[in-house]
């Protein structure tokens, strides 16, 4: 029997690395799946679940953000922001929203210290033009 090997890489490094069955996707254009003899393949990713199953029949989902697949030979490789691993739909739901909860917070804290810069920039600027 064929196998694909897999490799999910993150900004921070290597999320995944394993020998899977099959992955499945979606692309700008739609899902789709890739087994060992398909030909080599490349897709733009969108947000979306991305799944594999293993060859002891383990199934494993993931969210991904956006990203690209490159299928070439036996290697799958898939680049992507930020993914979220998760055992079946509904864990992965969870740590989705728990992901997204995080993201929210320090975006907030990121708009917050982003505006105190403003306000101080502006401050300064008023100072030069009450100089002269």
């Amino acid at each position: 029997m064929f196998f694909l090997n897999l490799k999910i890489l993150l900004p921070a490094g290597v999320q995944i690395e394993t020998e899977v069955e099959k992955v499945s996707a979606e692309a700008q254009n739609g899902h789709f799946t890739l087994l060992p003899r398909h030909i080599d393949f490349v897709a733009a990713l969108v947000p979306g679940i991305f799944y594999y199953l293993t060859p002891e029949g383990e199934e494993h989902f993931m969210a991904l953000d956006e990203g690209i697949l490159v299928k070439q030979g036996d290697q799958v490789y898939v680049s992507a922001a930020r993914a979220v691993p998760g055992d079946d739909l509904e864990h992965l739901e969870e740590a989705v929203e728990s992901e997204l909860k995080v993201l929210g917070e320090s975006e907030k804290k990121a708009r917050a210290v982003m505006a105190r810069l403003e306000a101080d920039t502006l401050r300064r600027f008023s100072r030069l033009g009450g100089e002269r």
